[in-house]
């Protein structure tokens, strides 16, 4: 294998490596305003994989083929680093619902799922987020297990107080 292709290889390596970097949280070269890693990434990967497969084809003198393969990773780097622009612009404008807190409580339908005695902590599930969660509820009075209970108030990040739903009776 040739030097050239090595080399090529080794820079869309990096390419890779500084996607696995940026994928994992790591902001090596973000900076505010400028190119975001996953462009640079995507752009040397690119660069360097087609500049290597151009290298390894081309059958020239060592310059010419240089230039013939970095040409070639040149034209493989722009349109690969502009669609993960494009691509990561669109993913920052994703629309996402906000994050539940203890003011989205109130007023939320829960069932009991742990019996709440007169002076003390029960559970509670309820659906927040579209997810089952489970909170330790108190009330003025006992509620059995599986009764459906109105959230009057948080009083923690982990705790409600709660009111049992009015029964009805059927005639």
């Amino acid at each position: 294998m040739a030097a050239m292709t090595v080399l090529f290889l080794i820079i869309g390596g990096v390419g890779v490596l500084l996607l696995a970097l940026g994928l994992l949280g790591v902001e090596l070269l973000d900076i505010e305003g400028f190119v975001p890693v996953e462009v640079v990434a995507a752009g040397l990967g690119a660069f360097g994989f087609a500049a290597a497969i151009a290298s390894a084809s081309l059958d020239q003198r060592p310059l010419p083929a240089l230039l013939a393969a970095g040409g070639i990773g040149v034209v493989a780097a722009i349109p690969a680093g502009w669609l993960t622009l494009r691509l990561t612009r669109a993913a920052q404008h994703m629309a996402t619902d906000a994050t539940p807190t203890t003011d989205d409580l109130p007023g939320m339908l829960a069932v009991v799922i742990t019996p709440i005695p007169l002076e003390g902590y029960g559970e509670v599930r309820l659906m927040l987020g579209g997810q089952p969660v489970k909170f330790s509820a108190t009330a003025d009075t006992a509620v059995p297990l599986g009764a459906e209970v109105f959230v009057i108030s948080a009083r923690s990040e982990t705790s409600v107080f709660v009111e049992p739903l009015p029964t009805q009776t059927i005639p």
